[in-house]
């Protein structure tokens, strides 16, 4: 499998279980129905696990385009390369969310809440205070990045050992930081499923916040950046 391919794949299955665990707690009539936010935040970290487990062979697992760019400011991953990753992941994200669509079809139907279709794909903060949320974003994205800068491979990212451990990371942070903003760490994770809610024929859904969109993709960049940016400096 291509690199392109490895990390299109990868991304699209963190959506498969992200956005269809998120699916499964708030729409209507699912099995899963009101669940809460331990079983959402298992669900994400399930999918990071499995997304890494795939594509670690293949192209080093980012899956996230702010790991991508810390991986290439610690030096580990050639600048030339991120255009196609960045690319990759936030097509996989796509792809991931119209496969969660398919799936909750039905439920989606069967629910009036706009705010709740809005959340299947993207992230929204309770309380709205962008720069918080900004802030709340960077510290989530610092300690992500941070993780992986320690576990990556010189010159390639993750490995499959790496699994578990990056899942653990994203567990934790959803469970421990994830409460003011949805916990997005992840650019393409946000965006490309928003564009989703965007385009899919959904039945009485409400807007795709865009005026909020700019908060997930910021945050997480300045987050990476700040954590290769030490890693470097303290001689990571």
């Amino acid at each position: 499998m291509s690199p392109f391919f490895a990390e299109f794949f990868g991304t699209a299955i963190i959506l498969v279980f992200g956005g269809g665990v998120v699916a499964n707690v708030v729409l209507n009539k699912t099995k899963g129905n009101n669940s809460g936010w331990i079983v959402i935040s298992f669900g994400w970290a399930v999918g990071v696990f499995t997304g890494i487990l795939i594509a670690a062979p293949f192209s080093g697992a980012h899956l996230n385009p702010a790991v991508t760019l810390a991986l290439v400011i610690a030096g580990k991953f050639s600048i030339s390369l991120l255009p196609e990753y960045v690319c990759a992941q936030f097509l996989g994200a796509m792809f991931g969310a119209f496969l969660v669509w398919l799936a909750y079809k039905k439920h989606f139907d069967a629910t009036e809440d706009g705010d709740a279709k809005l959340g299947v794909f993207c992230t929204s903060p309770n309380i709205r205070s962008y720069w918080y949320n900004v802030l709340t974003e960077v510290i989530g994205t610092y300690v992500l990045s941070l993780a992986v800068l320690y576990m990556a491979k010189p010159e390639v990212g993750l490995g499959a050992l790496s699994a578990l451990p990056v899942a653990i990371v994203v567990l934790g942070l959803g469970l421990s930081i994830g409460g003011p903003t949805g916990y997005a760490i992840n650019p393409a994770r946000d965006l490309g499923p928003r564009i989703m809610h965007f385009i899919l024929p959904i039945p009485l859904k409400r807007d795709s916040d865009w005026k909020y969109s700019w908060v997930p993709i910021l945050g997480p960049l300045l987050g990476a950046t700040i954590a290769a940016t030490m890693f470097v400096f303290f001689g990571g």
